[in-house]
């Protein structure tokens, strides 16, 4: 049989079912028996057969396409997310169409679901921060598109999110500095009104409070979650009088730019400043010295959104409201030190 092109007849035939149970199988439908599911499964893994995508797509009267909506400058985070999400794809014969956006144009909500439409998309997953947009949500609620959202508060319905935990990793993070003996500890903000931004920034007052040391305002500046802002705000930092012995930036890509300008005003790294990042991207193992920081597992949120999402498609609504939250963790390394 591997001499001509498979069938899904051929597959029915030596599987001893119905065309239409096949089909089930290729769809991922529930309404078939795991027994079933797995011969299936094995014939066509056997026989390497690959769907016609089109007539999959019309018999299920879906496109197996999911979109991506994002803004975000950090293209190692991007990369990451479109890893988990297209693991989740190639397993369950889906495709992904991305939607790089402005999340400050007065047309988003025109543009996505235009892409949306344009796109014959069953879902769409919404990154942050375009994902806090609450106007676009009810937009594409309303139209009736499944989607799911990546933020760091539960700004939506279960099926229609996944969470990670910032505030209470950023607080991990203080804990860690303040157990290393640090009582002047600096912090780098994400940019203003993104909901990251704040639940990071409380988490780490929160916990400072908790120990007796709540940081002067002086000590918390403004980044934009890139490399160059992380440097700059950095240098203010260190220009102060009574500069910190620790800087915690709240992504990797500022915690590089920290390192390089604590190197420029001739400070050693941990030596003389301990400092940390958040997210754990490819940046923070490869830095030097390696980066102490907050591991994000945002390959697995993407996963997540991604399973939750087709959940919703098949109409699977109890998997769909599962899979909510993820929690982030410390990864101390070379970059701190006890002062």
């Amino acid at each position: 049989m591997k001499n001509k092109k498979t069938t899904i007849d051929d597959i029915a035939m030596l599987a001893g079912v119905s065309v239409r149970t096949i089909s089930r199988v290729i769809n991922n439908s529930p309404m078939v028996g795991e027994a079933t599911r797995a011969k299936v499964l094995q014939i066509i893994k056997d026989l390497d057969y690959h769907p016609n995508a089109q007539a999959r797509g019309l018999a299920a009267r879906r496109s197996y396409l999911l979109g991506m909506i994002y803004d975000n400058p950090d293209a190692l985070y991007i990369n990451n997310v479109q890893r988990g999400v297209l693991s989740v794809c190639r397993e369950l014969g889906y495709e992904l169409v991305v939607h790089p956006c402005d999340m400050h144009s007065d047309s988003l909500t025109i543009e996505a679901v235009g892409f949306v439409n344009r796109s014959k998309l069953d879902g769409v997953i919404i990154l942050p921060p375009v994902s806090e947009n609450n106007d676009l949500a009810g937009v594409f609620e309303k139209a009736g598109v499944n989607y799911v959202r990546l933020a760091s508060v539960a700004l939506d319905k279960a099926e229609n999110v996944v969470i990670s935990n910032d505030r209470s990793a950023a607080a991990s993070m203080a804990d860690h500095l303040v157990g290393l003996g640090h009582r002047r500890i600096g912090y780098i903000t994400g940019p203003l009104g993104m909901k990251s931004t704040q639940e990071r920034l409380d988490g780490f007052r929160d916990a400072l409070e908790k120990h007796g040391c709540k940081p002067d305002n002086e000590m918390i500046v403004t980044g934009e979650y890139t490399f160059n802002s992380g440097a700059e705000c950095a240098c203010e930092l260190l220009k102060n009088p009574d500069p910190p012995t620790a800087i915690f930036a709240s992504n990797d890509e500022m915690a590089v730019g920290t390192i390089k300008a604590a190197r420029q005003l001739g400070l050693n790294v941990p030596g003389d400043l301990s400092v940390c990042g958040f997210d754990d991207s490819i940046l923070a193992s490869r830095s030097y010295p390696t980066l102490t920081t907050i591991r994000r597992p945002v390959k697995e949120m993407a996963r997540l959104a991604t399973a939750k999402l087709i959940a919703s498609i098949d109409g699977r609504e109890d998997d769909a409201r599962a899979m909510n939250i993820v929690t982030p963790y410390l990864v101390p390394r070379e970059s701190t030190a006890a002062k």
